[in-house]
């Protein structure tokens, strides 16, 4: 097949009748919601990086490294809630438990605009980063839980371009409310943005409580037929059903090299988005040697790498399901990525003053934003080698590689990307480095275990039908 072929084959899947209305029944009620629960996530969570540098910092009275406390808090109340969390989807349904979530933390959203100190910032944002905990990973488990290996990739890369909207419009948002609402009934224009950003999402949150309609197996959604529910249920793999907090199922969890595998990975992973999700475009911005950015420029121009963030992810979805699920192609990309644009600014350090110097600095923190390409790709690889696997340990499996990301980006920003170390984190530049470099070669060595795990699984489906065929002989 030629690759025109292959192309309009990829782009132009051809379904039976019933099939084809099924996905786009799913693709507006689940892809939808996820996609807006995910941005408003993204705008309820970055909005703090927006304030920070729109006046919340010379208001509040911030010294030192209390922005990078304040984010630890929330990674810390992130990690926490992960688990718990994602195994909460097993025992409440999803159209409950997802909306709820949302209105818990719109509500957290809003109440920061009353603050008065950072140490208040720091304990609402705990309670949100433990509200926030199953939005992504819950959202990958039923993305997983209903579409096909062939559709999950571009239905990953959608879902995660939508959060990266959410941190690019939050800077627009910002920029916005501070020009229009700055001093409106005595609040400043970032405590607007705060209850701006929470009112956005309870709309949504109320779109999931009727319309999400729960997993394949358990939904009751009134929008899908009784032969679309079973079509949706035989389109994903059956698997056995056992008792999900079994001492057995622990043990064949924490045994697992799979678990582990992706858990590495995505640390590594996670650490080199530290560029973008330490927001320390901004942070340079506003400590810059030389030059003085306005409220607006400190807002509009970081809003460029979550844009590139958005097109490099979605490029990568669609690359790697045309290639056949070639995930790990990403890994070795970024890992390339992350080496380049932490020499560049290295570089830049050693000349501050020099003209050229802050185009090659931008230009380093847009290239940047590329890696975000790896949330899609790597969470749909995790999806792609559990397929086959229990619900229950997909689910984990999911969890803990975002738990134990968090986990150590609690502490790694503080250590190598603290407010004070602007505007040149010398000391993270070279940890983007390292980390980059150790997940280049990480990814190949998860390249070649999972593929091993599919020949295995593979013959084993094939002694097990022989063996069928054998008994029916007899």
């Amino acid at each position: 097949m030629g690759t025109r072929s292959k192309l309009r084959a990829y782009f132009h899947t051809e379904y039976h009748h019933v099939e084809r209305m099924l996905v786009q029944k799913i693709d507006f009620f689940i892809l939808t919601f996820c996609c807006l629960s995910y941005f408003t996530n993204y705008l309820d969570r970055s909005n703090l990086n927006n304030a920070y540098v729109s006046g919340m910092k010379e208001e509040l009275g911030f010294v030192g490294d209390q922005l990078n406390q304040i984010t630890t808090c929330f990674t810390v109340g992130y990690v926490v809630g992960q688990i718990p969390a994602n195994l909460s989807l097993h025992y409440v349904r999803p159209r409950i438990f997802f909306p709820a979530c949302m209105l818990a933390w719109a509500g957290l959203t809003m109440v920061t605009a009353a603050v008065h100190s950072p140490q208040s910032i720091i304990a609402i944002r705990f309670f949100q980063g433990f509200t926030e905990a199953t939005t992504f990973v819950g959202t990958h488990y039923i993305l997983g839980s209903w579409y096909t290996e062939r559709e999950l990739g571009k239905r990953s890369g959608i879902f995660t371009a939508s959060g990266l909207a959410g941190t690019m419009i939050g800077g627009f948002i910002q920029t916005g409310i501070h020009s229009s609402l700055d001093g409106k009934n005595g609040l400043s224009g970032w405590r607007w943005l705060f209850i701006v950003d929470g009112l956005i999402t309870l709309p949504i949150a109320l779109w999931g409580f009727i319309f999400f309609p729960d997993t394949p197996a358990t939904t009751t959604a009134f929008y899908l037929t009784p032969a679309q529910k079973a079509l949706a249920v035989s389109r994903v793999p059956p698997v056995p059903d056992r008792s999900p907090l079994s001492l057995g199922f622990l043990k064949r969890a924490l045994s697992s090299r799979l678990l582990w595998g992706f858990v590495i990975l995505w640390i590594l992973a996670g650490e080199t988005e530290s560029f973008s999700s330490n927001a320390l475009m901004a942070l340079y911005m506003k400590a810059h040697p030389t030059k003085h950015y306005a409220v607006a420029q400190l807002n509009n121009y970081p809003t460029g790498v979550p844009a590139i963030g958005i097109v490099s992810t979605l490029f990568w979805a669609a690359l790697t399901d045309y290639l056949g699920g070639r995930r790990d192609l990403v890994g070795y990309f970024i890992g390339a990525t992350g080496v380049a644009t932490a020499a560049m600014v290295l570089a830049e350090a050693a000349r501050p003053a020099e003209e050229g110097s802050t185009a090659v600095v931008f230009a380093a923190y847009y290239w940047a934003g590329t890696v975000y390409a790896c949330q899609a790709t790597f969470f749909a690889w995790a999806n792609d080698a559990l397929r086959y696997e229990e619900h229950m340990f997909r689910a984990v499996v999911l969890a803990a590689m975002n738990l134990g990301s968090n986990a150590v980006n609690a502490w790694w920003s503080i250590v190598f990307y603290g407010a004070s170390m602007a505007p040149w984190f010398r000391r993270g530049m070279w940890a983007m480095i390292a980390v980059s470099i150790a997940m280049a070669v990480w990814t190949a060595l998860l390249s070649y275990m999972t593929a091993n795990h599919e020949r295995a699984r593979k013959a084993e489906m094939a002694e097990d039908a022989v063996v069928g065929e054998e008994k029916a002989s007899i």
